[in-house]
């Protein structure tokens, strides 16, 4: 009960001090509004939708889809898929980062950068380079056998995805000191027992919460299911032609939903485990040290793995860069450069649109991240606890999840929306905004953290409102962190299949979306003539945004207080 009393006084002190800054107190409602029209009330519409049976509430629509097979098999086949997929590529992870944190290993540099193609790409991407390979026309046809269903799914997905879980691990082992290690092997032990009982158990929270993540980006992937799935139904896939192909709203908004409950569930359990971090040891800061003289039995398997996942990744994009040269693939085999010339002429304007978009969402979503970490960071106000569950929400929900929701949401006039945006950009801009503002928000958060409070303190004493202080002080020294959150939307606004591909209209339109088009007409080599487009614009984008956020780094004025 004194708890409960003195949580109420501090929500009052924090509502008093907020009075004295009016221009925060306003700013925070209008996020506040912002995070419940775009964030709570899309998602809640979803729901509400898959309660509405022939007319009234009830739960009709998830009775009939426990019923039939037809619907229950894409359930289970995801689950099956995100399993195979996540269990894959947290293996493929973990080694590729052992042998770049514990190893001798030569070319350490070439293949982490190789590492990371995947993730400054599309992911349907592989699936094209898939399909040019393995597929009934590629030049190792069959090779798999029929490439189209779980077996290319798995293939394309681990590829895809694979790097994610080697970012995620080779943290977590760089924060386990290899004096361990060493100790171990000075007092006897064998390197497979220092591994099973120091390095496997120090690392086990990390690679759980890895396995988690790709799992969440596995059952939630819509466009290399699009592309390769074949009979193997998925549900996202599902949900997206039940509304399009159906036009049964309410039957699509319950598949999301049974999407939305194992992605959020796995989620919030990853961030848990994350949250303990009982990999990091107790020796003081870890040493950069690697193991040398490591046994052939150890070297043989770590460095060939890598090699084979290396040469696979280079594999697949550079047969999309060969491909996009293909008069006709499978069939004139002859060089030209007719392909871009076409993809250009019909594709000019998605490139347009989605530069447009993109230029226009990232510095939002960038700043907006920032300010949201900033609040979070170093201010008290009731429901700031709501506005940071909030605003990671759309982190864990599939982009079909938020798609749909979208769609339901505005594409008529509410009470919170009194106009209606299915059909704009602006829709496809707020979508993305919102959509990847997660990643920026926790990078702000950890950059703050990291940032002695009396700095700002300081300003805001001598006369500076938050206001000012945020754009003066805090916003240039957490530019790495600006930079990442910058890094990450334009990239992923680029990239966006899943939740765009519902609120796309014919005046606003996506260069994925006329890539899945090229697909969908078997055109696989316009197709990877735009997916190569796509990628330089990506590459030359990062290079201009890094251009800029260095020159604004250079501009900080660094203070040093001496005591």
């Amino acid at each position: 009960m004194t708890a409960v009393k003195n949580a109420g006084k501090a929500s009052l002190t924090d509502f008093k001090k907020l009075l004295k800054e009016p221009g925060l107190l306003l700013t925070i409602l209008i996020l506040f509004y912002l995070l419940i029209i775009f964030v709570i009330f899309p998602i809640y519409q979803v729901l509400k939708t898959s309660l509405v049976y022939e007319g009234s509430l009830g739960f009709g629509n998830y009775v009939q889809i426990l019923k039939q097979s037809y619907y229950i098999k894409p359930f289970l086949n995801s689950m099956l898929l995100g399993v195979i997929t996540a269990t894959l590529g947290t293996f493929v992870g973990f080694v590729f980062a052992y042998a770049i944190t514990r190893t001798p290993m030569p070319g350490k540099k070439f293949m982490r950068l190789v590492a990371t193609f995947p993730i400054v790409s599309p992911p349907f991407v592989v699936a094209l380079a898939c399909i040019l390979l393995f597929g009934r026309s590629g030049i190792f046809a069959n090779f798999f056998g029929d490439i189209y269903g779980l077996k290319g799914l798995v293939i394309v997905e681990v590829i895809a995805y694979a790097p994610t879980a080697f970012l995620a691990l080779v943290g977590v082992l760089h924060a386990i000191d290899p004096a361990l290690e060493e100790a171990s092997l000075n007092l006897g032990a064998s390197r497979l027992k220092v591994f099973a009982t120091v390095t496997f158990p120090l690392a086990t929270p990390g690679i759980v919460s890895a396995w988690l993540l790709v799992f969440i980006q596995s059952i939630a992937d819509f466009g290399n299911p699009m592309i390769i799935s074949g009979n193997f139904s998925v549900l996202s896939v599902q949900a997206y032609l039940q509304i399009t192909g159906m036009f049964d709203l309410s039957r699509g908004a319950t598949l999301a939903i049974l999407l939305l409950l194992p992605t959020v569930s796995a989620y919030f359990l990853q961030k848990y485990l994350l949250s303990k971090k009982s990999y990091v040891t107790v020796t003081g800061k870890p040493t950069s040290a690697t193991i040398k003289n490591l046994e052939w039995y150890i070297k043989l398997p770590v460095y060939s793995l890598c090699l084979l996942f290396t040469g696979m990744v280079l594999l697949f994009y550079g047969m999309v860069v060969y491909g996009s040269f293909q008069t006709l693939w499978g069939v004139n085999s002859t060089l030209t450069l007719k392909n871009y010339v076409i993809m250009w002429e019909i594709g000019k304007n998605y490139i347009i649109d989605s530069l447009t978009i993109s230029a226009i969402a990232t510095p939002i979503a960038g700043i907006m991240g920032m300010f949201f970490a900033y609040l979070f960071t170093r201010k008290k106000f009731p429901g700031k606890n709501l506005m940071e569950f909030s605003s990671m929400l759309t982190f864990a929900v599939p982009g079909t999840v938020i798609g749909i929701g979208y769609v339901i949401a505005f594409n008529k006039v509410s009470f919170l929306m009194p106009v209606t945006l299915t059909g704009t950009g602006f829709i496809i801009i707020v979508l993305l905004v919102f959509r990847n503002m997660p990643v920026g928000i926790r990078n702000g958060i950890a950059a703050l953290q990291q940032i002695d409070p009396s700095i700002e303190e300081a300003s805001i004493d001598l006369g500076a409102d938050s206001s000012t202080t945020f754009r003066k002080i805090t916003l240039p020294m957490i530019t790495p962190a600006f930079f990442s959150g910058l890094v990450y939307t334009f990239v992923r606004s680029m990239t966006a299949i899943s939740a765009i591909i519902f609120v796309v209209s014919g005046k606003w339109n996506l260069i994925t979306v006329a890539i899945l088009g090229f697909v969908d007409n078997s055109q696989y080599a316009q197709a990877a003539a735009m997916s190569i487009l796509l990628i330089a614009i990506v590459v030359i984008a990062l290079g201009v945004i890094k251009t800029i956020t260095d020159r604004l780094g250079r501009g900080m004025t660094v203070v040093k207080v001496v005591e």
